[in-house]
């Protein structure tokens, strides 16, 4: 659906602040209420305030803006409380946006020139392991786009950045990464968010309560977001530098064999043993490496494989959740909505719709 949002206006109630220069578009009153704000910063940096409730469901399916690196701050909605990386480089989307859920998060956006040395800056602080897998896909999608090697990633990334945008656009990421790579790419999804500190809250505050105008507000908000940034960027520690080596090592290893087993993994217990640690120890190391327990990491993996075969291939609903490690279709559909917010089927349908 693209006709989901409306233009609206700088005088709108609403609004924590406005000026004649920002973008408003408000939600169409048959499906919600509320609106998403851009406040243009600079050529290539812009500041997004969005506050909306829908009244059903939408499922969005739609390229979007390419090459751009979006720094979220989720202030209410699914993911309140958290802050997430978002590199956008024109593929085309299909997304979901659930019902009677108030979605309210503030947004720094990077376009253009900007784009490459903060996605760099990101990588830089990643695990090593995560560093070597976002290269990987860097150089798969360079390859795929402009038939040649990009050199170090920084040039594989420079020549995706100045490919054309309309060749992307008929294509989605799922169907240029491999099934292994996209389910690799877990743990990344779990890399890119981190909590909300306090210092990114009081920065947030001073970005709602803007008290200037005209180019004093666009100055003020240039420093406040670049500031969000910086300590959204400086909050990303390395296990390395709190974990004994061996035990990290363990826990890589333990994370691969789940990878690589999502049909019939090991018990928690097993795992454990094989890779040399204490139930406890396995635990502990999944929470402070991937946020989460090595059973939601499994179900990460299991979900991100279940959309990369909706989205590319002809297998039935049973067909997906066998290869994921499910012996039941209603097991599986209750997992996929929780992962998702929608029924696998209808996915499934709406993608097949979109591909034929």
């Amino acid at each position: 659906m693209s006709d989901w949002r409306l233009p609206g206006h700088t005088n709108d109630t609403r609004l924590h602040h406005a000026d004649t220069s920002d973008d408003v578009q408000v939600i169409a009153p048959h499906l919600g209420q509320g609106y998403m704000q851009e406040i243009f910063l600079r050529d290539d940096l812009s500041l997004m305030i969005l506050d909306y409730t829908l009244d059903r469901p939408l499922l969005l399916d739609g390229a979007g803006d390419s090459n751009i690196a979006e720094f979220e701050f989720q202030l209410e909605g699914p993911q309140a409380g958290k802050s997430i990386f978002f590199p956008y480089f024109g593929f085309q989307d299909l997304g979901f946006k659930a019902h009677h859920t108030r979605f309210f998060k503030v947004e720094v956006l990077f376009k253009s020139d900007s784009f490459t040395p903060y996605f760099l800056a990101f990588m830089e602080r990643l695990q090593t392991p995560l560093q070597q897998l976002s290269a990987e896909v860097i150089h798969t999608c360079c390859r795929n786009f402009t038939g040649r090697f990009g050199g170090s990633t920084e040039q594989a990334l420079k020549l995706l950045m100045t490919t054309a945008r309309k060749p992307r656009l008929q294509k989605r990421f799922e169907h240029i990464v491999p099934s292994g790579l996209c389910t690799s790419l877990t743990s990344i999804d779990f890399a890119r968010s981190s909590p909300i500190n306090s210092e990114m809250y009081r920065l947030i505050e001073q970005i709602l309560s803007c008290p200037y105008r005209g180019a004093h507000r666009r100055s003020y908000l240039e420093a406040k977001a670049m500031e969000l940034v910086a300590q959204r960027l400086a909050v990303m520690i390395d296990p390395k530098d709190y974990m004994d080596a061996e035990d990290l090592a363990a826990i890589y290893q333990a994370e691969e064999i789940l990878r690589l087993n999502l049909d019939l993994p090991p018990s928690i217990e097993t795992l454990a043993r094989w890779v040399g640690l204490n139930r406890l120890k396995l635990n502990q190391g999944f929470a402070q490496v991937y946020g989460t327990t090595p059973f939601g990491y499994l179900r990460s993996c299991r979900m991100n494989l279940a959309q990369h075969l909706l989205l590319t291939g002809n297998l039935s609903i049973e067909g997906v959740a066998g290869r994921v490690g499910y012996t039941s279709r209603s097991r599986f559909a209750t997992a996929f909505r929780k992962q998702f917010g929608i029924n696998p089927k209808t996915f499934q349908v709406h993608a097949w719709q979109r591909a034929s």
